[in-house]
């Protein structure tokens, strides 16, 4: 028997109207404890997550470090800078404590005088400043969780897993999750750790996975029917120094080594020993000077450009270069977004294989063991020597992408959220 769906009837259609509008106007005050924005990780998601939840009628104030660049389109409020105080690069800093003082009393100000109707506090140090002030306003506290605390110190060399302080700031961790109304997390394997880890009940987390803007983040062969990109697209090649006739692997994200930057040059160096005439772009920030000068010690500046900082409008652009895409990133309890960039850009992928890359690539990943440099150049290679099949998978991929990854679909958990906390 063959199953039909009917039409909503006009009650149906009236209730979900409602339900889409019961949001519209809610005042939403963000705290995002870092230079916002930053073209990186976790600033993306918050652009993106603020910008779907005002197509829903959400207004969302950022409260935020005082430095960073502006957004066209959002409401950034800056801490004030304080005496002697300069910007700080990614990770832990004993620096960002003066600072997260400053964006406390920020935030306390904006919400006396905004009354948002609720608290949405970006990592560890927006729940505990989102806390404070949900608690001194009477109002929930949705937590963004994007890794573990202590784990990120640890990827950053901040803590040492033994040391006198560690037991300290594991402690703290739990404490702060357990002060939230509502976690949520851009991956299952995020929520794993926090009832794992943390012993936060499984009801109170919700996933509100990271997306990609499907629409500024196209394929060149989606585009190539349209004016000047494939021009532009070569022009932009010889611009930053690609060989002509070489396949491109592009990797964009922080230089750092819990990304595994380190890994991607021996991987890089082993390619080229073995005669894979490939050529690496290496865009992100902020350690391309170190980074540089490690490739030109392991004989490969031929072989590897590395760009800076990419401005998040003109990512598309240079990922559009690649012919494959990698990331190396070694961290188990972050999320890893930029594979949600690559996939759009329909971009065959190679990553360690860690359960967040799996959770994000599914079967169409092409994964090395986790941290295995000379297994990873392997699937490179493999990726670049059967360019028919790397077009299947990235195509693949990027359907995967519009139909799984994109914010009007993600924002609607967050919403749900929402409307959970207010309800008490």
């Amino acid at each position: 028997m063959v199953q039909t769906t009917s039409a909503p009837t006009p009650a149906t259609d009236s209730a979900e109207s409602s339900r889409e509008r019961d949001l519209e106007g809610l005042r939403v005050l963000a705290i995002a404890p870092t230079p916002f924005f930053g073209d990186y990780g976790c600033h993306v998601r918050i652009v993106e997550e603020v910008t779907a939840l005002s197509r829903r009628g959400v207004e969302t104030s950022i409260a935020t470090y005082p430095f960073g660049r502006d957004v066209p389109g959002l409401r950034i409020r800056r801490a004030p800078r304080l005496l002697g105080k300069r910007r700080v690069d990614p990770g832990s800093s004993f620096r960002k404590f003066p600072m997260d003082s400053a964006l406390a009393w920020l935030a306390l100000g904006l919400a006396a005088a905004d009354r948002p109707a609720l608290i949405h506090g970006h990592l560890h140090e927006g729940a505990v400043i989102g806390w404070a002030v949900a608690r001194a306003c009477r109002i929930p506290l949705v937590f963004d969780f994007q890794g573990s605390l202590t784990s990120e110190m640890l990827d950053h060399g901040f803590l040492v897993r033994g040391g006198l302080s560690y037991p300290t700031f594991r402690a703290l961790e739990g404490w702060i999750t357990r002060r939230a109304d509502a976690i949520v997390t851009s991956t299952r394997n995020g929520a794993d750790v926090l009832v794992r880890d943390f012993g936060c009940p499984a009801g109170r987390i919700t996933i509100v996975a990271d997306a990609v803007d499907v629409h500024r983040f196209r394929p060149l062969w989606e585009m190539a029917t349209e004016d000047g990109h494939v021009v532009r697209a070569t022009s932009l090649r010889a611009e930053v120094g690609i060989p002509e006739g070489r396949p491109v692997i592009v990797y964009l994200g922080l230089l750092a080594e819990y990304q595994g930057i380190t890994h991607l040059l021996r991987a890089a160096q082993s390619l080229v020993q073995r005669g894979v005439d490939a050529h690496f772009l290496v865009m992100g920030f902020p350690g391309e000077a170190r980074y540089r000068k490690m490739a030109e010690s392991l004989g490969l500046a031929g072989h590897m450009t590395f760009t800076g900082p990419i401005p998040y409008e003109d990512a598309a652009r240079y990922l559009a270069l690649g012919d494959v895409a990698v990331s190396p990133k070694l961290s188990q309890t972050e999320g890893n977004g930029k594979l949600l960039n690559y996939i759009a850009m329909g971009l065959p992928t190679v990553a360690f294989d860690t359960p967040v890359n799996r959770e994000i690539l599914g079967d169409l990943g092409v994964y090395a063991p986790y941290g295995d440099w000379t297994a990873l150049a392997t699937e490179l290679e493999g990726v670049l020597r059967d360019p028919t099949a790397g077009e299947e998978r990235g195509r693949a991929l990027r359907a995967k992408a519009v139909a799984d990854h994109n914010w009007e679909d993600s924002v609607e958990p967050l919403l749900d959220v929402y409307r959970r906390v207010l309800k008490g």
